[in-house]
């Protein structure tokens, strides 16, 4: 090959050079390869830490007094004389009102009718003049220093249910306080009509700013974990019936997934029975385009405080 011939040559191997560089940079598949392995996603995560958690059942319920009599008078007549209101304190036996038992053209001495216990006047609906006989209530006398929170559960939530389980209680009075109780009371027997069970609460300690006929909010612990791993339930992704997480590596910013085994749900976190130890970074958002091996850039971190 002669001298003028190489240097013709020359631009001809530099054109070709260009065109396979060219042809390179924009062929889709290498540049869908060179843009995977650059690709970082921005992550939330959450550290795991020894959690308490606490199962339970929400139901509404009426706050009622342990004890409460019926006032019924011991004669046929009018209703006179009415000594008492409610929200009075009376005595066992104390006369809180009488009854006429006159009829026209017969005097009687007026009945008086007695409190049947130590109590508060609770109900007191009837007037003077009413017409009242003995198998007629004409209030209430009840404890107020002893009361009890009446709920209804459910049949398919019976067998969650025990006498001695912890409940938490509020009240729109006190919006911004929980009250505690205990299950004092389990009805063995369910109402036929509509198929729930009875039972009560007491409070525990009592407060005496709680007031007959309150109606209240109650969160029944049906099981406490303790030292349990817990994570958010958006974490939580499920792939071909397996339950897993997307775990970082701190030292290569990248993630693993791994499978796990969850427990209880309680509000918005998961009990993670195995497949996770303490301090591991779970991711809790943005992980539904990761993949195994992925890049991540972490924006916030929650959790990892004992």
């Amino acid at each position: 090959m002669n001298k003028i011939e190489k240097i013709l040559l020359i631009p001809v191997i530099l054109l070709l050079f260009t065109i396979l560089g060219c042809a390179k940079k924009n062929n889709p598949e290498v540049m869908a390869s060179q843009e995977e392995t650059k690709r970082v996603y921005a992550v939330n995560t959450y550290i795991t830490t020894p959690e308490n958690l606490d199962e339970y059942l929400e139901f509404g319920g009426d706050v009622i007094a342990t004890s409460s009599i019926d006032i019924l008078p011991d004669a046929t007549g009018k209703l006179v004389n009415i000594k008492v209101s409610v929200g009075d304190t009376v005595q066992k036996n104390q006369i809180i009102a009488y009854v006429d038992p006159s009829r026209p053209g017969m005097t009687y001495e007026p009945s008086p009718v007695r409190s049947p216990m130590t109590g508060t006047i609770t109900s007191f609906p009837l007037s003077s003049g009413s017409m009242v006989s003995p198998s007629m209530s004409i209030g209430k006398v009840s404890t107020t220093d002893d009361l009890e929170i009446s709920i209804s559960v459910a049949e398919r939530f019976v067998s969650r249910i025990e006498k001695g389980q912890n409940a938490l209680l509020s009240f729109d009075a006190y919006p911004d306080e929980v009250f505690t109780a205990k299950v004092t009371e389990v009805n063995p027997v369910l109402d036929t009509t509509s198929r729930s069970m009875g039972v009560k609460l007491r409070q525990d300690p009592p407060d005496n700013r709680i007031k007959i006929g309150m109606y209240c909010r109650v969160k029944l612990i049906t099981e406490s974990k303790t030292n349990a791993i817990a994570v958010p339930r958006a974490s939580v992704l499920t792939r071909n019936n397996v339950d897993y997480v997307f775990v970082v590596d701190t030292a290569t910013n990248s993630v693993e997934a791994k499978p796990v085994t969850v427990g209880i749900t309680v509000d918005d976190m998961v009990e993670v029975i195995s497949g996770l130890t303490y301090g591991e970074q779970v991711v809790t958002s943005g992980q539904t385009l990761l993949d195994n091996g992925s890049f991540v850039n972490i924006v916030s971190t929650e959790g990892g405080k004992e």
